[in-house]
């Protein structure tokens, strides 16, 4: 066990250190939470100074033993008008805050723990709502020592060990000295806890309380066992219809996320789907078009092929506007170039033109290549810009 030190300042530095030991002899915490641990440490020994901050190896029922911080001393305990002492520990467990501490009573060799008790077993294990009901990162230390204060103060955990008393031992004869012993005092008058209810008729004197008999009766104490016991069993089920409840809540959560990532899923979908068939519509509206023109010019030049004696296949097809034709000028014009560049290409091969030759001519027929397609893409821009003209006019008309 390693001891804390004895003031405040001394205080923050023993926790600093502890906290930012690093290896194997570390304190095993959340790095996110050990300034919370921190905080609560310093808020709980400013609020009871009786309690310290310290380190000690804690032994889990698996047998595990880990290094984990305490806060070890006594919390006050009012009972019958007088303040008693309680020695407890309070253990800060590897998952603190997030999980309550482990609190346990810690009866002096002369003390005894009170069977039965609503709160404290007899290993001293301590159970109160105020555990069982932890929140993080609400609750704290202080808020716990202010409830166990409260709870041992309506049923002390702890009682003094009934000693039995000494015989008397015979006087010494007198040798006429002119001082006297005095006679020994009982020094379990003085232990600052509550009387044992188990029977005997030993006196406590604790301060300027005056000397009193106490016993409990059996029917009261039958009476506060059965209402301690009926409010366990009442927190018990509120505690269970509450966990109940909540894991329902996380579920109907849980199920409301799933259908909201489902509504944005299929509102995506829908707009996708409506973005297509609108292009859809519009593709529909040009082959539309396309088709009556085609069906207007098989119908117009349906008779002209019977009279046809010699075809001439430059003639064959009359382009309707001046931009059609364009455009299958520079069309051929542009395919035209392309054969002859591909005959350079084989006849350069061959060995048939000689380089500079074919260099000098391929350059001139790309320059003229590039002038036709130039002009193409701008008559086809134009024909664009016709062809959009013509679907709104007969989509206003």
């Amino acid at each position: 066990m390693v001891p804390s030190p004895s003031n405040p300042q001394q205080f923050q530095q023993f926790l600093s250190s502890v906290l930012s030991q690093r290896g194997p002899s570390s304190v095993p915490y959340d790095e996110s939470t050990k300034w919370l641990i921190r905080q609560h440490l310093l808020n709980l020994i400013s609020a009871y100074p009786s309690l310290e901050p310290k380190t000690a190896s804690f032994t889990h029922n698996d047998g595990r033993s880990v290094n984990l911080l305490q806060a070890d001393g006594t919390i006050p305990m009012p009972f019958h008008g007088v303040t008693y002492n309680i020695p407890v520990i309070i253990w800060l467990l590897e998952s603190y805050p997030r999980h309550p501490p482990c609190v346990y009573v810690n009866p002096t060799a002369d003390m005894i723990i009170k069977r039965p008790h609503a709160h404290v077993t007899p290993s001293g294990l301590v159970s109160l709502p105020y555990l069982q009901n932890w929140v993080f990162p609400s609750s704290n230390l202080v808020d716990l020592v202010s409830d166990l204060s409260a709870a041992f103060a309506r049923d002390p955990p702890l009682y003094s060990r009934r000693r039995p008393q000494p015989p008397p031992s015979p006087t010494p004869p007198s040798y006429d000295s002119p001082l006297t012993r005095p006679p020994p005092a009982d020094q379990s008058l003085s232990r600052p806890f509550p009387p044992s209810p188990y029977g005997g008729g030993g006196r406590v004197q604790v301060q300027h309380v005056h000397h009193q008999q106490q016993s409990d009766d059996a029917a009261e104490v039958y009476k506060k066992n059965a209402i301690n016991k009926m409010v366990e069993m009442v927190h018990g089920d509120l505690v269970s219809m509450r966990r109940a409840r909540e894991a329902e809540a996380e579920e109907l959560l849980s199920l409301q996320a799933a259908l909201k990532r489902r509504e944005e899923e299929l509102n995506r979908g829908l707009k996708e789907m409506v973005g297509e068939k609108e292009t859809l519509e519009q593709q529909l509206q040009v082959i539309s078009m396309n088709t009556d023109i085609l069906d207007s010019w098989v119908r117009e030049n349906q008779g002209k092929t019977m009279n046809l004696v010699d075809l001439d296949v430059d003639k064959a097809f009359e382009c309707g506007d001046t931009l059609s034709k364009q455009m299958l000028e520079c069309t051929a014009l542009d395919l035209a170039i392309e054969d002859a560049i591909y005959a350079l290409d084989k006849s350069f091969q061959d060995g048939v033109v000689p380089f500079d030759q074919y260099l000098r001519n391929v350059r001139l027929l790309s320059r003229e290549q590039f002038f036709h397609r130039a002009t193409a893409s701008k008559v086809r821009a134009a024909q664009m810009e016709a062809q959009v003209a013509a679907i709104a006019g007969r989509l206003h008309s």
